[in-house]
């Protein structure tokens, strides 16, 4: 049976924003999973978004102690036979694609955060996702998430999603 997903990150609330926009808010209900690779900064987001389905996070840099106390730093799961893992910084973008394979040798899939600037790659067998952030686009030219699909033990329907 396949999995629906939900990528967000950098939420920032309520430093960039008051609340998740509705867009998102459907996209979490459509979904099976939502994936936060941190930067909640406000615990009620996580609160809020469990309201709305079932939900694997880790804690950002600018996230506090509540938050940290709830969230791992890292976050795995094997969905449909895909191997999964969610953190929310993986340093310099120059040598990301090099570095993460071997700090991730047992995943398919990482999804990370950070910088609020989307990412889709692949290196040594690693599928990387950042989906932006759907509310503090910084100088991207649109707040974004991602929504794919997990089906047999493969990514389906990987789409980066305009706010």
């Amino acid at each position: 049976m396949a999995t629906r997903m939900l990528l967000i990150s950098d939420t920032h609330i309520p430093g960039r924003a008051r609340v998740l926009p509705e867009a998102v808010l459907q996209a979490a209900d459509e979904a099976d999973l939502i994936v936060h690779a941190g930067d909640w900064v406000s615990e009620g987001v996580l609160d809020e978004l469990r309201r709305h389905g079932d939900v694997l996070g880790v804690w950002g840099n600018n996230d506090g102690a509540d938050l940290r106390a709830r969230l791992p730093e890292v976050a795995r799961r094997e969905i449909e036979g895909v191997r999964f893992a969610v953190i929310h910084e993986t340093g310099d973008a120059k040598t990301r694609e090099r570095r993460m394979p071997a700090a991730f040798p047992d995943t398919d899939v990482l999804v990370f955060g950070h910088s609020h600037i989307p990412w889709d790659t692949s290196a040594e067998g690693l599928r990387l996702l950042n989906p932006g952030s759907p509310t503090d686009r910084r100088r991207q030219p649109h707040h974004t998430y991602m929504t794919l699909v997990v089906d047999d033990g493969a990514l389906a329907d990987v789409q980066l999603v305009t706010v």
